[in-house]
Formats: C-alpha cells, sequence, structure tokens
C-alpha cells in the first residue's frame, strides 16, 4: 500500500513539474519572448554601431574643415551657392524621384 502511495506520490510530483515547465516556457515571459527580445537587443545594437559609424565620420570631417581653409571655402560656396567672379554655376533640377 505504501508503494502504491509513492509511486502516486512521484507521478503527481512529476506531472506538477512538467505543468510549471509548460507554463515557464509557454507563459509571457517565456522562450518566445525572450527570442522577441534578444532580436530586439540585435537590432539595436546594430543601429548604435551605425550612429557610432556616423559620428565617427562626422568628427573626421569636422577635424578636416577645421585644419583646411579650402575644404572651409568650398563648403562655404556649396551651402551658400556663390561663385567667384568670372566663374559660371549650372544649378541642374533635382531628377525626378522614382514610384516607389
Amino acid at each position: 500500500m505504501q508503494s502504491l502511495l509513492q509511486k502516486t506520490g512521484y507521478v503527481v510530483a512529476l506531472l506538477l513539474f512538467a505543468i510549471g515547465l509548460v507554463t515557464i516556457v509557454r507563459g509571457p515571459q517565456g522562450l518566445h519572448t525572450l527570442q522577441e527580445r534578444r532580436k530586439e537587443i540585435r537590432a539595436l545594437q546594430e543601429e548604435n554601431a551605425d550612429l557610432t559609424r556616423e559620428n565617427e565620420q562626422k568628427r573626421v570631417r569636422i577635424k578636416r574643415l577645421g585644419d583646411s581653409q579650402a575644404e572651409q571655402e568650398l563648403e562655404i560656396r556649396e551651402r551658400l551657392k556663390l561663385v567667384r567672379p568670372g566663374e559660371t554655376s549650372f544649378i541642374l533640377p533635382d531628377a525626378p524621384k522614382a514610384a516607389q
């Protein structure tokens, strides 16, 4: 009798453990959510790397503009569309945007 009771106790404990495990895996904080979080983290890390790379390029450009008078003059002339006496500047219309 005691052996049957012991076996039944083990089966019940194993069943409760299995139910708990299924609840943990398939619940709101389960494996699916963990995978989504990892994808989100990976995407944010890639975005962070892109922004870091972009910042470094801008730092290099700023340093180049600070060091070179010719670079500064070229940038100013481009932005303000300035020309020197005797120069001719052609302003072309933007190309039509492709239909999306």
